[in-house]
C-alpha cells in the first residue's frame, strides 16, 4: 500500500519512552505502507528519512519549527502530520481537501494514561496539529511566513505566544499573519492520542485534565481502552 500523493511529517522531541515511540511508529508504517515518511527529531531515530533537529528542548515554538523543517523536504502535493503519541488508522490518510487549504480530522479520541479506569474521550470539533492533512504548499507557505516574522521566541509578543501560537488556520489574524483556508472532516475510523505525563500539555493541567463529553470504553477497530493502554504501559 502507498499513498502516492502524500508525505508523512513525523516529529518528536524524544521525551516519551522509546518502546512506546517505536510502537506508534510501527502503527504509522502499517497504516501508510510505502508512503514517504520524513521524521524530524531531537535525537537521531531510524524512522523514514530522518532529520536531527538537535536537542533544543520541547516547546510550541520548536514543535511548529520541526514541522516546517519536515515540510520543506516534502515533494508530494499533500502532507499529513503524525505525532509520537498518536495511533493512526489508514482511513485517516485517505482524505483530500482542495490544494488551496489544509484540513483537520476531528474524529480524534484521547486516552489518559494515568486513569485507573481507562476510557476514550472526544471533544467534538477540536482541531489539533496531530490531526492535520492538507496541501504541502499551503502548510509550507504559512509556516515560512510565521518563522520569517518571528525568527526566535524572543521576537514573539508574549500574548501572541501564550494564546495564539497554535495550529495553522486558527489564529493568523491574532498573530498578524496571512489567513489560510481550512476544513474539518471525520475519518471513518478514529485516531487515538495518548495523554501522558511526558506530553507538553501535562505541565499545565497534569491529572486535572478533564475528559471530553463523548466517552467510550471500546472503539472499533482498536478494541478496549484498557487493552490499548497496554501499548504505553507495557
Amino acid at each position: 500500500m502507498k499513498f502516492n500523493d502524500l508525505t508523512i511529517l513525523y516529529y518528536t522531541a524524544n521525551i516519551i519512552p522509546e518502546p512506546f515511540m517505536v510502537k506508534i511508529q510501527e502503527q504509522i508504517k502499517k497504516s501508510v505502507g510505502d508512503t514517504p515518511i520524513i521524521s524530524v527529531s531531537q535525537k537521531n531515530i531510524g524512522f523514514g528519512y530522518n532529520i536531527c533537529f538537535g536537542t533544543k528542548g520541547r516547546s510550541l515554538y520548536n514543535l511548529y519549527k520541526q514541522v516546517l523543517v519536515a515540510v520543506r523536504e516534502a515533494h508530494t502535493p499533500y502532507v499529513a502530520c503524525c505525532e509520537d503519541d498518536t495511533l493512526y488508522p489508514s482511513e485517516h490518510f485517505e482524505h483530500r481537501c482542495s490544494l488551496d487549504m489544509i484540513a483537520y480530522d476531528i474524529n480524534k479520541y484521547t486516552l489518559m494514561t494515568w486513569r485507573s479506569d481507562p476510557v476514550f474521550s472526544l471533544r467534538p470539533g477540536r482541531r489539533t496539529m496531530s490531526s492535520m492533512i492538507g496541501s504541502t504548499k499551503v502548510l509550507l507557505d504559512t509556516l515560512e511566513e510565521r518563522y520569517d516574522k518571528y525568527p526566535s521566541p524572543e521576537c514573539i509578543p508574549p500574548d501572541i505566544y501564550k494564546y495564539y501560537w497554535g495550529e495553522p488556520g486558527r489564529f493568523e489574524n491574532h498573530a498578524k499573519l496571512t489567513p489560510i483556508k481550512t476544513e474539518v472532516f471525520e475519518a471513518k475510523v478514529p485516531h487515538i492520542q495518548f495523554s501522558t505525563p511526558e506530553a507538553m500539555g501535562f505541565e499545565y493541567l497534569g491529572t486535572r485534565k478533564a475528559l471530553g463529553p463523548i466517552q467510550s470504553y471500546d472503539l472499533t477497530p482498536w478494541g478496549s481502552a484498557k487493552n490499548v493502554l497496554k501499548l504505553y504501559k507495557e
